[in-house]
């Protein structure tokens, strides 16, 4: 079932502890780039680099003392298994097992692997997923911490567009467009539920690689799409290959739209994120605003929201990609 706005709010409090405050950045060049007022919600700066941190914190702390002394698993290209070896280890659960691809930025294995968890490793190309988190779990015992398919997981990744709606309120400022990266559907779905019930003129659009478009073309068929794991892209982070049961049945009610971006349009952002506002973000968090900056997602004349949703990539790949970013800020 969909989380509604008091298990969003609910969410809200129990986070309250453990996020720190995400302000909205604006720059008055990208404001005349795109022809508009650009608002860019930073998650880069949450303790684990991501927004992850709001759905993985809200399922772990709503664990029972069982389930506690058993452990969690999570399945994770990264940012997701980061966001639960951190929350598990705060939490004071006995163990995390976080299941990564073997390619995965060495970024976020590291960090994993420091905040506590056993990582093991494996071949995004060839396993079945499904049956190595199935082996996992009931082999062990551990509890399973899905990435986005999950109400609580939704309900926690809703608080990040809950704040921008109460932000934005409170100066008075309507939101006319919100904008986030889409894999596995849970952050898109969850800023429409908390922009449903505190700002429903806001349109809701997310923001899929080229290679990994499957909530696009699910939604053009209305029915979930698997699409190929030989494509390729940057954006290591966005490599859904099919939208949760749940976030799907919520984005093909919700969604104004999906927008395809480029690995061109991934760096574009992180070139904006890094001059106009000394942010690191990684290819798959850059997304959005890359896209917005690239006219995939008409802002003129409007007030656009867009996250910034992550910022863990290796140093070296940040470096190459930033230098062979060809699109100028302004």
């Amino acid at each position: 079932m969909a989380p509604d706005i008091r298990a969003i709010e609910e969410a809200v409090a129990r986070l309250a502890p453990v996020l720190r405050r995400t302000s909205l950045f604006e720059s008055a060049r990208l404001n005349r780039r795109i022809g508009g007022r650009l608002f860019v919600k930073a998650e880069t700066l949450q303790t684990t680099g991501s927004f992850k941190i709001r759905g993985a914190w809200n399922r772990i702390a709503q664990l029972s003392s069982d389930e506690r002394s058993r452990g969690v698993l999570a399945l994770s290209s990264g940012n997701h298994g980061l966001a639960v070896a951190y929350a598990a280890k705060e939490a004071g659960v006995e163990r995390a097992v976080v299941l990564m691809p073997a390619d995965a930025p060495i970024n976020k294995i590291e960090q994993a692997r420091a905040f506590g968890a056993h990582v093991v490793a494996y071949d995004r190309r060839s396993t079945d997923r499904g049956a190595l988190v199935a082996k996992w779990r009931d082999d062990e015992g551990l509890v399973f911490i899905p990435a986005f398919d999950d109400p609580h997981i939704i309900a926690g990744a809703a608080t990040a567009a809950y704040e921008v709606a109460r932000e934005a309120i409170a100066a008075g400022i309507r939101i006319d467009l919100f904008a986030a990266a889409c894999s596995g559907g849970g952050l898109v779905a969850g800023s429409a539920l908390a922009l449903g019930a505190l700002s429903p003129e806001t349109a809701i659009w997310g923001v899929e690689p080229e290679a990994f478009d499957d909530t696009a073309r699910s939604l053009a068929v209305g029915s979930r799409v698997t699409v190929p794991a030989s494509g390729e892209t940057i954006c290591d982070a966005l490599l859904s290959l099919v939208p949760g049961e749940l976030t799907f049945e919520i984005n093909r009610t919700v969604l104004s739209g999906i927008a395809l971006a480029s690995d061109d349009d991934a760096r574009a952002g992180m070139r904006a994120a890094f001059e106009e506002f000394g942010l690191v973000a990684e290819p798959s968090g850059a997304l959005a605003l890359g896209a917005t900056l690239a006219e995939k997602i008409d802002a003129k004349g409007r007030n656009v929201a867009v996250v910034l949703s992550g910022r863990n990539v290796d140093a070296d790949l940040y470096l190459r990609e930033l230098a062979h970013s060809s699109q100028p800020v302004a």
